[in-house]
């Protein structure tokens, strides 16, 4: 693991490269999201592979869910932000996620899942971050953890909470910490005026994500709005990121950021390994039921 850098102050702010608007596209049995990390910054955004986001109040856009589908060589990070979701898989996990909870699964050597809406009406809303596995653990057995809203811990300061999904801030360690990527998610809720500033190792790749309000964030300050992405540049001698909420209403923001892998990505749908010919073994083993 790297070493944590002991003071939250920053003085050298990453600059923001570029932003991103995601694209609206349908997955599952036609559920209606944004990707937002596309399969074309797979590689600026090593060890990261996808992000959608996904919320509606129109049941018709999530109802049918995602029936069982196969998985194999990363790992997956659904966060709901509201509604109810079940899960299953073919190794006999079964389990709810609700508003504030995460389910963290590695997918590993392989499984089939599904995750179908246990509402018929009201809002659905969250995130599925995709996050690769290092090649020496692409065929490690396949591992779930739920994790209900209350077991995620929180960091408050000054008009800020910090939600620690995974890594470390603050002092504060999250739910999850991952030895070869090292991981930060983090769901911040800014008040209007508040800051908050996140150390970085100038190697990790990162991305700031708002889905409420807006943030003003970067070396040459710039402001992102809801629904777009930041990605931070790798800037040489910087120290990390300031976020700070413009006002008038609150701030809700996704930071995330890892240590880049740089290993081949070969992906074909569901299976991301490291070779093609890994990518044929695994549809070849899911055509032969070897993945549950």
């Amino acid at each position: 693991m790297s070493t944590p850098i002991p003071s939250s102050t920053v003085l050298h702010p990453r600059a923001v490269e570029r932003l991103v608007t995601g694209v609206a596209t349908q997955d599952g049995a036609g559920v209606k999201l944004t990707r937002v990390l596309t399969h074309e910054l797979q590689r600026r955004l090593d060890p990261f592979l996808m992000l959608d986001a996904f919320g509606s109040d129109e049941a018709d856009d999530y109802i049918a869910g995602f029936p069982n589908h196969p998985h194999r060589g990363f790992e997956t990070v659904t966060y709901m932000i509201a509604g109810r979701m079940r899960h299953r898989d073919s190794a006999g996990h079964e389990g709810l996620l609700e508003n504030g909870g995460v389910q963290w699964m590695t997918a590993g050597r392989g499984l089939i899942h599904s995750e179908l809406p246990e509402q018929e009406e009201g809002r659905m809303e969250g995130f599925q971050l995709w996050l690769n596995l290092p090649a020496k653990d692409k065929m490690i057995p396949a591992w779930y953890r739920d994790i209900p809203t209350q077991a995620i811990p929180e960091w408050q300061g000054e008009g800020v909470t910090a939600r620690v999904i995974a890594g470390r801030t603050q002092g504060v360690t999250g739910a999850i910490e991952r030895e070869h990527t090292e991981p930060l998610y983090l769901d911040l809720h800014l008040a209007p005026g508040a800051s908050f500033s996140q150390p970085l190792d100038p190697v990790f790749n990162a991305f700031v994500y708002p889905y409420r309000g807006r943030v003003v964030l970067g070396a040459e300050p710039r402001e992102v709005a809801a629904g777009r992405m930041a990605i931070l540049a790798n800037t040489a001698g910087s120290d990390g990121i300031t976020l700070q909420n413009p006002g008038p209403e609150e701030a809700r923001v996704l930071l995330i950021a890892g240590r880049p892998l740089g290993e081949p990505i070969a992906q074909y749908g569901p299976f991301v390994m490291n070779t093609q010919d890994e990518v044929f073994q695994a549809v070849a083993d899911f055509r032969a039921g070897k993945m549950g």
